[in-house]
């Protein structure tokens, strides 16, 4: 390792400690998001910004063909303009809850949240339209004819809604996750 890269990695430390006990990322981790955070934010428009937008957090190869990208920024997002753009503390929730070392807890709770299309708590027939839609796609060769994405929302409510009400919350999501063991990969 060269003296200059020393020099930042020591530089940098003081400020990425404490991001490592709020975390489950190692240091080397917390290390390399902040390298690659830096680069995102770029320096075309001057100093840069605490911020970087999520059309750049969307060029990153683990986003670019996830289906749910643009709910992972927003869900992930703390930006009062609800923009979907990342403050590197958002941007290292987004690596933790995704990491190996995320808790069943952690990873069934975002992923809650990412398919709570409408951010009401609960996901009811309306979200899992959506959810299904973006696992299938949405162009006619893939598209579920209304009848088989009715008996599949019905389905999914049938073996989640122990309550009965019609949607699916937070705990009985987990519930059915927690009976999931390919869920965590």
């Amino acid at each position: 390792m060269d003296l200059f890269a020393q020099k930042k990695i020591q530089s940098t430390e003081p400020i990425l400690i404490p991001h490592g006990e709020l975390t489950f990322l190692t240091k080397q981790e917390i290390l390399l998001a902040h390298k690659i955070f830096s680069e995102l934010q770029g320096r075309e428009n001057g100093p840069y910004s605490a911020r970087v937008t999520m059309e750049k957090i969307l060029t990153l190869p683990e986003l670019k063909s996830n289906p749910f990208r643009k709910r992972i920024c927003h869900v992930f997002s703390t930006s009062d303009m609800k923009d979907g753009s990342l403050s590197f503390e958002d941007f290292l929730d987004l690596l933790s809850a995704f990491s190996d070392s995320a808790t069943l807890e952690i990873k069934s709770h975002y992923a809650f949240r990412i398919f709570d299309f409408d951010d009401d708590g609960t996901l009811d027939s309306r979200d899992l339209e959506k959810l299904v839609n973006c696992l299938t796609g949405e162009t006619d060769d893939t598209r579920l004819t209304a009848e088989e994405m009715r008996q599949l929302i019905s389905n999914i409510l049938e073996e989640s809604d122990i309550d009965k009400d019609g949607t699916v919350n937070l705990s009985e999501f987990q519930h059915v996750i927690s009976r999931s063991p390919d869920f965590v990969r």
